[in-house]
């Protein structure tokens, strides 16, 4: 699949900027309003920072004109006058070194603590939406839902303290320079006017670029992810150069970006810091001439031009904010797209039974429809799986098979009908309910980056003598004992060490520990040989008189294990009953079984003839 965006992109046209400025805003207030005593500190912090910077142009004017004039006069230099000097610069500078340090350190935490409560929010609301949301949205978008749309959205928080500190450290000067020369304060105040307007100019310019780099950023992962995820078929259809071109367009489009970005930022930002110097210069050439003219004192004019070199650099913080504040705004939109998603799972506060019978399944009159398809997937079926029965649902492929079984479980709810577990409506049991009586063993099998035992009892407290039990009906046992640390060796990431019939038999083991009074398999021995599959059915068997087992069925082994056949073809149910009844009265089934049977002689036929060979 190409790249949504060719290399070289032009650059949206930006929000207007009241409108991001706006929203800015009011995300930041969201961010203060959840993590307020942090930032009231870090707030703390930038004001004594703030005071303390402006203070030592004022101490550098006041030991000017009490120790340095006099001592150039008289021409000596006293300890007392050093020491005055030492004291009152080094009273500033530990305020100022205080405020920084709450400064950085507090909006730290606040920025951090944003981040990690919402990327829990985030992760709360996966756990909570169904799977019909999840297959409507790609894994890799949703990785950058949780990680760089959060991190960008309270980012802001690390130079908005310092930001407001420069406001209040821009009015304290002002008031200052008023107070000191009214025409001074005049000629330095109307840098501020072109500071803002910098500013603004910058942020307009910025705005697009940056909400850009992070769409293209959560087009990187999911081209990424995607890539990782497909690794076996890349390798085995040989498209290793399709993918890593796929990836360098993506890649390319975010450089070119992220270019941009730094194009723009390394224009604007000398011209930001300029502004400060520049009146700094008029400062000194009009307080010099005010000097020569008998209207104010050396003290003075050194006092102001100190104070104006050190606001160059301060005064970026409140570019950074401004350029941070688009960022924060896409971010915000994109994690707030995932929290405000409708249908998370309601539950009721019925409770499912606990002692060691067999459950009832049964599906009455259910019909459901995948997110964005027009056919329903199933259609108006009724379906009772008696309790401690062995049930096989047969069918075509894309027949709704997996459908129902997903139903089941309630891993989805009906658009209409009713599905009962015991008699009662599935949503009107309890949280964690339906979990705690039942499981599922899927055909695509998920193992974790843990030992044997782990992903079987998935770090419950669990005696050997239940794990080799259930590892003995899944027929998983002996490859088990044959490895280098039993249960307790490291199986990789997805159980990239076992082959796939390996896999598929420690999910098995993984369903049968847990003695689920409802056992759902789907397609859950697809990967193992016939005879093994024979020697776990009939463990199932032996082992499920506690349960009730559902299962999707392909080979007639599994078929013939089966209390009742329910044949499926188009979403309905065409026929239910014994395998032999099916077998005379329902062509369809008939044809399929018969298909199924075939293709079980010609892979047997095919071995033998290997193992001759």
């Amino acid at each position: 699949m190409a790249s949504s965006r060719a290399a070289g992109a032009p650059v949206p046209r930006p929000t207007a900027t009241r409108a991001v400025l706006r929203r800015g805003l009011r995300v930041i207030w969201i961010g203060i309003r959840q993590e307020p005593r942090p930032f009231l500190v870090a707030l703390l912090g930038a004001v004594l920072w703030a005071g303390a910077t402006v203070g030592t142009a004022a101490a550098i004017g006041w030991v000017t004109n009490h120790v340095v004039e006099p001592s150039v006069t008289s021409g000596e230099v006293t300890p007392a006058g050093l020491g005055t000097i030492l004291g009152v610069l080094l009273a500033v500078l530990t305020v100022n070194v205080i405020g920084v340090i709450l400064r950085r350190v507090w909006a730290t935490i606040a920025g951090f603590n944003l981040q990690a409560r919402y990327r829990r929010d985030v992760t709360r609301q996966y756990l909570r939406l169904p799977l019909s949301w999840h297959h409507a949205h790609p894994s890799g978008q949703l990785l950058s839902n949780a990680h760089a749309d959060i991190e960008a959205t309270w980012q802001v928080f690390n130079p908005l303290p310092m930001a407001i500190g420069v406001i209040f450290m821009l009015v304290i000067a002002g008031a200052m320079m008023i107070v000191v020369d009214p025409l001074l304060a005049l000629v330095g105040l109307l840098v501020f006017p072109g500071l803002f307007a910098a500013n603004l100019v910058f942020q307009q310019f910025m705005a697009p670029r940056i909400t850009l780099a992070q769409q293209l950023r959560a087009e990187v992962a999911e081209v990424a992810h995607e890539s990782f995820e497909a690794g076996l078929l890349v390798k085995a259809m040989g498209r290793e150069d399709q993918e890593a071109d796929r990836f360098r367009v993506a890649t390319h489009d975010l450089r070119d970006s992220l270019v941009q970005v730094g194009r723009t930022r390394g224009t604007f930002e000398p011209v930001i810091e300029a502004i400060p110097i520049l009146g700094t210069l008029a400062v000194l050439g009009v307080g010099t001439w005010q000097v020569a003219a008998g209207d104010l004192v050396a003290a003075d004019v050194v006092q102001m031009a100190y104070l104006f070199s050190l606001l160059a650099f301060p005064v970026r913080a409140l570019g950074w904010v401004l350029a941070e504040l688009p960022r924060s705004v896409v971010g915000f939109d994109r994690v707030q797209h995932v929290l405000d998603a409708e249908g998370a799972m309601r539950y009721g506060s019925a409770v499912a039974r606990r002692d060691d019978g067999p459950a009832r399944s049964s599906l009455q009159d259910v019909s459901y429809t995948h997110a964005g398809e027009d056919t329903p997937a199933i259609h108006g079926v009724t379906l009772d799986v008696r309790a401690g029965s062995t049930t096989a649902l047969v069918g075509p492929t894309g027949s709704g098979k997996t459908t129902l079984t997903n139903l089941s479980l309630r891993l989805m709810d009906p658009g209409q009908g009713e599905v009962l577990l015991d008699g009662t409506d599935v949503r009107e049991l309890a949280k964690g309910e339906i979990p705690a009586v039942s499981t599922l063993v899927a055909q695509q099998t998920f193992l974790f980056d843990d030992t044997v035992r782990g992903n079987v009892t998935l770090g419950e407290d669990a005696d050997d003598a239940s794990v080799r039990r259930a590892l003995r009906i899944a027929q998983a046992d002996t490859f088990v004992a044959a490895l280098p640390d039993g249960m307790d060796t490291m199986i990789g990431e997805r159980g990239g060490t076992l082959s796939g019939g390996q896999r598929q038999r420690i999910a098995l083991a993984r369903a049968v520990w847990r003695a689920p009074r409802l056992l759902v398999l789907d397609d859950a021995t697809s990967a193992v040989d016939p005879s093994v599959e024979q020697a776990i059915l009939a463990g199932l068997r032996e082992a499920s008189t506690g349960m009730t087992v559902l299962v999707v069925a392909y080979r007639m082994a599994t078929i013939m294990l089966a209390d009742e056949v329910v044949y499926i073809e188009h979403g309905r149910v065409v026929d239910s009953g014994p395998h032999a009844e099916l077998l005379e009265r329902c062509h369809g089934y008939a044809d399929l079984v018969h298909a199924y049977a075939r293709e079980a002689a010609d892979r047997a036929a095919v071995e033998r003839s290997e193992e001759s060979a």
